[in-house]
C-alpha cells in the first residue's frame, strides 16, 4: 500500500495563524481605543489647566475697564444724555450699574462646576429710555462698523424689521471679553453691557466671604466731556 505522507512540520498551521491574527487585531483595536481615550483625557486636562489661570487685577481696575468700554460705545453711537448711577425699574427706566459674578473651575476633565474663591467677573450695564429709530438705527450701524474696524469679533448682528429687535453682540480676548447691545423698537428702549474676563482679587485672603467687586459703583455715564 502506498505510504501516506506525514504532515509537513514546516508548513504553518492556518487555523493557528488565523487565531493569532484575530487576537492581535483585537489587541490592536483595543490599544488604539485606549490611546484615543488617553489623548482625549489629556486634551481635556490641558484645556482645564488654564480654566483658573486668571490674572491678578483689583476689582476697581476691572470695573473701570468695563465702564470705559461702555463709555466708548456710547460715544460712537452719538447719544447725548447723561445717565446717573443706579436703576429704578429694570427694563423700563435708565440704568447705570456695575456687577460682579462668580468664576468657575471645570475640574481636571472640565466636567465640574464649582466657584473659584477670590475670583470674579466684572460687568457694566446701562440702559436708555425714549430712544427713537432716528438715533438707534444709525448709532448701531456705526457701532457695528467700529467693532469690525478695531479687532472685535461680531458674534451676532441683526437689524430687526417686522417687529424684531435690533441686536449686536461682540467679543475679543479669546471670547472672555464681551459686549452686547439691544434696541427694542416697540418700547424705544436701548440696553448695553460690557463684560470683563475673570480675575483674582489681589487683596483676597482665605476666609474672606462675599464676591470681590460686588461693592463697586459707577460714576455718571454719558458723552465725553468737551472742554
Amino acid at each position: 500500500m502506498p505510504h501516506e505522507s506525514e504532515p509537513n512540520a514546516d508548513m504553518p498551521d492556518s487555523s493557528r495563524s488565523k487565531a493569532s491574527s484575530c487576537l492581535f487585531g483585537v489587541l490592536g483595536c483595543g490599544g488604539a481605543a485606549l490611546v484615543g481615550v488617553l489623548v482625549l483625557v489629556a486634551a481635556l486636562a490641558w484645556g482645564a489647566r488654564g480654566s483658573t489661570d486668571f490674572p491678578r487685577v483689583a476689582p476697581e481696575e476691572m470695573a473701570d475697564r468695563a465702564f470705559q468700554r461702555s463709555q466708548k460705545a456710547y460715544e460712537v453711537m452719538g447719544f447725548e444724555r447723561t445717565i446717573e448711577p443706579g436703576v429704578e425699574d429694570i427694563g423700563v427706566s435708565t440704568q447705570n450699574t456695575l456687577g460682579s459674578d462668580h468664576c468657575y473651575d471645570g475640574g481636571l476633565l472640565g466636567l465640574e462646576d464649582k466657584t473659584v474663591d477670590g475670583a470674579y467677573a466684572m460687568s457694566h450695564n446701562w440702559a436708555l429710555d425714549h430712544v427713537p429709530a432716528s438715533q438707534a438705527v444709525p448709532g448701531l450701524r456705526r457701532l457695528h462698523q467700529y467693532f469690525k474696524d478695531n479687532g472685535w469679533k461680531i458674534t451676532s448682528y441683526g437689524e430687526g424689521g417686522q417687529g424684531r429687535d435690533w441686536e449686536l453682540f461682540v467679543r475679543r480676548a479669546g471670547g472672555d471679553e464681551r459686549m452686547s447691545f439691544v434696541w427694542y423698537p416697540d418700547r424705544e428702549y436701548f440696553t448695553g453691557s460690557a463684560g470683563m474676563p475673570c480675575a483674582y482679587d489681589p487683596q483676597w485672603k482665605d476666609g474672606d466671604v462675599g464676591l470681590p467687586g460686588d461693592d463697586q459703583g459707577p460714576p455718571a455715564f454719558g458723552p465725553a466731556r468737551r472742554d
